[in-house]
């Protein structure tokens, strides 16, 4: 039976490697999102109710593709509406 000492050399390169690797990996953002999705998971995902999603709708502020009686959304646009309806903050909150 072989024998393989390791030095604190190697460990400190497995380290870095490490590191390195565990880096990337919080770095990379993969989209594990759905392109589309049913009108229950917008309604928990914006936490709103039936009919202000359908309001949502209504008013055109939503698009949405219907499949018998199936509503689809496109995830785009709920970041699209979410973006549009983006509001600033205040910077002199804390002065």
């Amino acid at each position: 039976m072989a024998v393989e000492i390791i030095t604190r050399e190697d460990l400190d390169q497995f380290r870095l490697l490490l590191l390195k690797d565990i880096t990337e990996i919080l770095n990379s953002k993969p989209d594990h999102s759905k392109k589309w999705l049913k009108a229950k998971e917008v309604r928990e995902l914006l936490k709103i109710s039936p009919c202000t999603l359908q309001n949502l709708r209504i008013n055109g502020s939503l698009t949405f593709t219907k499949i018998g009686a199936t509503l689809y959304y496109d995830n785009t646009d709920i970041e699209k509406l979410l973006n549009k309806n983006k509001i600033a903050a205040l910077p002199t909150l804390f002065k």
